[in-house]
């Protein structure tokens, strides 16, 4: 079932889905630990899981004569294939991450010819991040420099015209997910212009759109006046990252360019290991995610980066 179906019939039926995003296993692992971490949150029917899709790393390595060779390596491959066995495995629908950074114009056509091929009627169209080593990001040669173009794309094979394959009679029929940014994307030069950006993409055929991590509500709810300011009206769910290590104090505000506000801050100061954080950050999430509900929210989505306890404590509290 498409995403933004389900969303629509929560709407109609006051009900806030559930739904969280996983990471595929780095390279040689089993599909099994990522099996672990979907168990346990099932009990609560998510109404999709979406599993990121990584970009290839450039490695270097030393020949015999001492010179180095460029090799290039994707570090968690398998997106496609981890949606298929999960939606085999726990019949809940999945959404993969579709990039730009990596991909031609005919690579990304091939993948989502693919994704249909397997039944998957959902995907979530992202810029993506620079290459590791890179300062910026790069687009492949061939391929798209932004999330739109790629949002374009999949409108474009959804009405049946395709760049690269002969399929008189197919179309695509996905339902289109992109990011938002509540705190505004790294790149962009200040909120106002951050907010046309996801207006053009809207504009050329997004469904809804899931937002970066936050832990400021306000910054959610400023984010969605925003929007509907500039007259986006597709669901917009909120995306929350339970705290579980000391070291997010200062990775993720790095990372992802966001700020934690102070009354949070100033709990995790107190804190003595990493058990204590993360049982602040479930505290904090449970607080987040009730606000959030009586606010309205379609949906919440959780980023649980493959670990499940947090996540659980926080959907057992408000589900």
């Amino acid at each position: 079932m498409k995403v933004i179906d389900r969303l629509n019939q929560a709407a109609e039926d006051k009900k806030t889905l559930f739904s969280f995003e996983l990471l595929p296993p780095v390279r040689g692992k089993s599909i099994q630990s990522l099996f672990d971490a979907i168990d346990p949150l099932m009990e609560f029917n998510p109404a999709f899981v979406d599993v990121t899709y990584h970009r290839e790393e450039y490695v270097y390595k030393e020949l015999s004569n001492g010179l180095f060779e460029k090799s290039i390596q994707r570090h968690r491959p398998g997106t496609v294939a981890v949606c298929a066995a999960i939606m085999h495995k726990y019949k809940v629908d999945t959404v993969p991450h579709i990039i730009c950074g990596g991909f031609s114009k005919e690579e990304t056509e091939n993948i989502l010819i693919e994704l249909n091929f397997l039944g998957i009627e959902n995907i979530l169209a992202l810029r993506g991040d620079a290459a590791k080593g890179e300062a910026s990001f790069t687009p492949h040669p061939e391929g798209y420099a932004y999330a739109s173009e790629l949002v374009e794309h999949v409108t474009k094979m959804n009405e049946g015209e395709f760049k690269y394959a002969d399929q008189a009679g197919f179309k695509g029929g996905f339902s289109i997910g992109v990011a938002g940014y509540p705190e505004k994307h790294m790149d962009a030069s200040n909120m106002s212009s951050d907010i046309d950006f996801l207006k053009k993409k809207v504009e050329l055929g997004a469904d809804y759109i899931v937002t970066q991590m936050f832990f400021d509500n306000q910054k959610y709810f400023d984010f969605v006046d925003r929007c509907r300011a500039a007259g986006i009206t597709v669901p917009i769910l909120p995306g929350i990252k339970p705290l579980t290590t000391q070291k997010q104090l200062t990775l993720l505000p790095s990372i992802f360019k966001l700020d934690f506000p102070e009354e949070l801050l100033t709990e995790a100061k107190k804190c003595k290991n990493n058990k204590e954080i993360k049982e602040l950050g479930i505290e904090w999430g449970i607080k987040q995610s009730k606000e959030l509900i009586e606010y309205g929210v379609p949906g919440m989505h959780f980023y649980s980066m493959g670990r499940s306890t947090s996540v659980k404590d926080i959907a057992e509290a408000i589900f």
